[in-house]
């Protein structure tokens, strides 16, 4: 394997990163278990939180020239490159704002005996964060800011396509006066990473990525016994109910499928419209998602760019086909320029063919008929799945109903694109494991020691 900068719109490679080798990599494994012996423990949460703070001001004051490397390495259209920068640095600032209430002493009622009992939150140890190529900033930093001012130390394995904003984030951490070893980026390989996971002086693993990654990672460190975060793919059901503003209803439909041209774990992939809305919605969200073309991801005007590399193109072009040999009626699109996909939608997809399990990483829509309510629900959960979901309804019992009952880590009513640094992120079944962002995020990684006191 090897670490690239390839612009997917031109299919141009921009520049190389050579591999850690297996000395320089037990050189930062060690220069992180000291970072965390040495700083951290002599440390308080307010100044590392203060650290924190600066990250996050870097990141917006980098804002244009951390754009542009996504650009370069992913495709993210520059407008959405540059409110990623702009996110990134939200997160840091909230956990500056909040860590130290989050890690105050918890006391525990006594059901009997004197004295007292507190839990005290602290510091695991070495963490090995392996990151995705979707969200290069956003994803490092709901991984990293919290972390960081509790105490752990990082040891960072971005994307292989991810290298140079690896090293722009890394500079990031320095800048701000993080000490060596604090926070360390490793161009590792697969079977590096193997090793780092099995170094007893590393405590746990966060990854965000596929059903694969995440299932070896997971064996990897259950032999280990080391703890994991699991953040995996996701087909989120948007499920259409009940409207008074159907144009919007749509609207926010096509904008919660293509954020990040499609290539979002959380994104609305499968749409669930109740039988008296169907045709109606088909004929609007077609309409709609069909004026949005691909385009040069550098210009302010663009809303949809290339995928992230041809490889994943073209993997996205066999699954349309597949679904299409299966039954699946091809609505719109379905098309493939180099790296650059057709808005698609596809209807008719029934329960066994294989597109209706699989997640679509791009900006390919299914759109499903429901009887009613609970014929939604049973379609929303038909799916091996549960990141997200949304729900479209002017009944708010109904509502209330609704999202008790679909199978995912969130659910968001009659909203879409309203993640908050505040707001955990995680899923349930195959959608993986443990939560980032928001209290519960910052409460992963932690010793929960409690202290009893006659």
């Amino acid at each position: 394997m090897s670490y690239a900068v390839t612009n997917p719109a031109t299919g141009e490679v921009l520049t190389t990163y050579p591999t850690i080798t297996d000395d320089e990599l037990q050189a930062a494994i060690a220069s992180a278990a000291e970072a965390h012996r040495t700083w951290a423990k002599s440390t308080t949460v307010e100044e590392r939180a203060a650290l924190i703070r600066r990250v996050g001001e870097l990141h917006v004051e980098r804002r244009q020239e951390l754009a542009e490397i996504i650009v370069r390495e992913m495709g993210k259209p520059i407008e959405q490159a540059l409110a990623e920068a702009d996110f990134a640095g939200d997160i840091y600032t909230y956990y500056a704002d909040h860590s130290a209430d989050f890690l105050k002493d918890e006391p525990v009622s006594l059901l009997a005996g004197d004295g007292s009992a507190v839990i005290r939150r602290s510091s695991l140890g070495v963490l090995l964060g392996v990151m995705p190529w979707n969200f290069p900033y956003y994803q490092v930093a709901r991984f990293a800011g919290p972390n960081l001012i509790i105490g752990n130390t990082i040891l960072l394995k971005h994307a292989e396509q991810c290298p140079e904003s690896a090293a722009a984030i890394a500079k990031i951490f320095a800048d701000a006066g993080f000490p060596e070893g604090a926070y360390v980026n490793i161009y590792a390989s697969h079977a590096q990473i193997e090793t780092v996971i099995a170094d007893p002086r590393v405590q746990g693993v966060s990854l965000t990525g596929s059903e694969r990654a995440g299932a070896a990672v997971a064996e990897i460190a259950g032999r280990h016994l080391k703890k994991v975060v699991l953040e995996l793919g996701g087909s989120d059901p948007f499920i259409l109910l009940s409207t008074d503003d159907l144009d919007t209803a749509v609207q926010n439909a096509v904008d919660a499928r293509l954020d990040n041209s499609g290539q979002s774990c959380n994104a609305a992939k499968r749409f669930i419209v109740v039988d008296e809305l169907y045709e109606p919605f088909l004929e609007k969200f077609t309409a709609k998602i069909a004026e949005v073309e691909a385009s040069d991801p550098t210009s302010s005007d663009s809303a949809l760019g290339p995928l992230s590399s041809l490889k994943a193109a073209e993997g996205l072009e066999e699954q349309v086909k597949r679904a299409v040999e299966h039954g699946a009626k091809l609505v719109h699109g379905g098309t493939r320029d180099g790296a650059f996909f057709q808005t698609t939608v596809l209807t008719d997809v029934a329960s066994d063919n294989p597109a209706s399990k699989e997640e679509f990483f791009g900006p390919v829509a299914q759109v499903y008929r429901a009887t009613d309510e609970d014929d939604a629900v049973r379609i929303a959960n038909d799916i091996p799945f549960g990141l997200g979901s949304y729900v479209y309804t002017t009944d708010p019992e109904q509502a209330d109903r609704v999202a008790n009952g679909i199978e995912a880590g969130m659910v968001f009513v009659n909203v879409v694109l309203a993640d908050g640094a505040e707001l955990p992120f995680g899923g349930v079944k195959r959608s993986g494991s443990g939560r980032e962002l928001g209290r519960f995020g910052a409460d992963e990684f932690v010793n929960k020691k409690l202290i009893r006191v006659g």
